[in-house]
């Protein structure tokens, strides 16, 4: 006999738009479309209007376990499109409409998509596309021009009393395809129990500390690793959801103002571009509170910056394969008696993980590193909502313990602070030595008349390589390599200092904002320094 039993309460997702339109029908979804025009909605609508969904969908014949694609940016349709999809027991594949069109062909053939919803915006993408994809069955717009029949009238053909699709807590709700890879991108095949868990973890004050006075605007789009679980979050809290198609920054600081947004999210190139249009108009976010930083390491300038204007800001670290947040910054106890400057360095590391989540750093034969501050190694995580196996894969990511090399190189602190120094194909190697690229980058991006940074290894005959640094400046202005030396010498190790500085007019990015050092490389892949030659032999 049982002393006592507790309910089995299946972690699915459903519940969490189910709760967000019983407790907070009200919730307020706002959608700043392209065209310049905004429309309001509730989670109440929106629960609705995603069971509507779910009946259109079973209506088309999709059946649990289908993948269901949509190409869209952020918007209330696509919010509609999470919750619907999933609640008939589909599978979301979130497609990136910026990567090249092998990729687009590959991507969808190899999750079997059977149908397709999109933005208007992306249909030269989708006439261009739709002679390679091979299972998509459908095609929905999102917001077809006024003569068409489009996703508003598909759903509102149905009455919307619909019952989710129950089912097991483990079984599959979203996909989501890795776009830095060399070779065909990864499938990263999430769970309900696996969102679920990542969504509770994302609402801690340490994280994101979202609630119900939030105001969030994401300047990530629903694409990319899943808005970084924001609109999960937000069903979660009946927080004010702020959509955007537009991320210019003069759009982004008038939705700041107009909806007194408190909480934000984005990677370091979005608030590069918001601090240089401050800075020259003027323009103010009085409402804004907290920032999440991630997807690639937030310059101190940055975070100085944010933080002068009163913006506390959560330096994040993680990746599609880790749903995606890994850890975030957050302050210490003990953070009052900190310094400013002290304050700011702990802030520039990664962050501390949440409950859930468990970091090691190993180096080439394996050995776990100790986490002393100092010892830089290869960075693996474990965790429930942490890749186990890549979609259709033979063979397991992680290994037999469930650590998965992430890739990144990076050091971990006594205080369990988490620091990347590098990608681990990124790092420059220099004499038996590694220089780490992110910081020689953040240092540029210290000065004042940088606006953006890269630095990468070039073959070198004594040192095997040294490091590049291509400079964009700021403003137009015509700051020269002697000063740009100058500032870095203050920052950096002398043998970290590069070999050459490369004014350029734009910096690749990858289809998701982050800084392509793959094209970089690909661009400067003849280059060698004027002195190299001249240097072999010396001491």
């Amino acid at each position: 006999m049982r002393l006592g039993e507790m309910q089995d309460w299946p972690l699915r997702v459903t519940r969490l738009v189910d709760h967000a339109e019983r407790e907070h029908a009200d919730g307020e979804i706002v959608t700043a479309w392209a065209d310049g025009s905004i429309t309001r909605t509730t989670w109440g609508t929106v629960a609705r209007d995603a069971r509507k969904m779910a009946q259109a969908l079973e209506r088309l014949g999709i059946k649990p376990g289908d993948r269901i694609a949509t190409l869209a940016m952020n918007h209330e349709h696509h919010l509609i499109a999470w919750y619907g999809a999933v609640g008939m027991g589909g599978i979301l594949h979130t497609i990136n409409p910026r990567l090249f069109d092998d990729q687009l062909e590959y991507i969808a053939n190899h999750a079997e998509d059977r149908v397709l919803l999109y933005d208007r915006a992306f249909t030269p993408i989708v006439e261009r596309m739709k002679p390679k994809w091979k299972t998509i069955e459908q095609y929905i717009c999102f917001d077809p021009a006024e003569d068409e029949t489009g996703f508003r009238e598909w759903i509102d053909a149905e009455d919307g009393n619909y019952e989710w699709v129950d089912g097991d807590e483990r079984a599959p709700l979203g996909l989501c395809y890795t776009s830095g890879t060399t070779g065909n991108p990864k499938g990263v095949l999430y769970e309900h129990r696996s969102t679920m868990l990542h969504t509770l973890a994302q609402l801690s004050p340490d994280i994101m500390g979202l609630s119900k006075q939030a105001v969030v605007l994401p300047i990530v789009p629903m694409f990319h690793a899943n808005a970084w679980g924001v609109p999960w979050a937000g069903a979660a809290t009946g927080a004010k959801l702020v959509l955007s198609a537009d991320y210019r920054p003069e759009r982004m600081c008038q939705l700041f103002r107009d909806e007194k947004v408190t909480h934000s999210a984005g990677v370091p190139t979005v608030w590069l571009t918001m601090i240089e249009h401050v800075e020259r108009t003027g323009e103010t976010f009085p409402d804004l509170k907290q920032v999440t930083i991630g997807g690639s390491a937030a310059p101190r300038a940055m975070i100085r910056w944010l933080r002068d204007r009163g913006v506390a800001v959560g330096h994040a670290w993680g990746m599609t394969e880790t749903s995606p947040i890994g850890t975030c910054g957050a302050p210490p106890s003990g953070w009052d008696q900190m310094g400013d400057e002290e304050q700011v360095e702990y802030i520039a590391r990664q962050g501390r993980v949440p409950f859930g989540v468990e970091l090691r750093i190993v180096d080439d034969e394996d050995n776990v590193l100790p986490r002393d501050g100092k010892s830089s190694g290869r960075l693996q995580c474990r965790g429930p909502w942490v890749i186990k196996r890549y979609f259709k894969a033979e063979e397991d990511a992680a290994d037999a313990d469930g650590w998965f090399d992430t890739g990144d190189v990076a050091v971990l602190h006594p205080d369990g602070t988490m620091q990347i120094t590098d990608r681990s194909k990124d790092v420059i190697k220099s004499g038996g030595e590694w220089i780490s690229s992110i910081e020689l980058e953040n240092a540029a991006v210290g000065h004042p008349a940088v606006a953006e940074a890269a630095a990468i290894g070039i073959p070198h005959p004594k040192w095997d390589e040294r490091p590049l640094l291509c400079v964009v400046r700021a403003n137009g202005n015509d700051v020269s390599e002697a000063e740009i030396r100058d500032h870095l010498r203050k920052h950096v190790a002398s043998w970290w200092m590069p070999d050459a500085i490369e004014f350029v007019d734009e910096l690749p990015h990858t289809a998701t904002g982050k800084l392509s050092k793959l094209q970089l490389r690909e661009q400067f892949r003849d280059y060698r320094f004027s002195n190299a030659e001249e240097m072999v032999g010396r001491d």
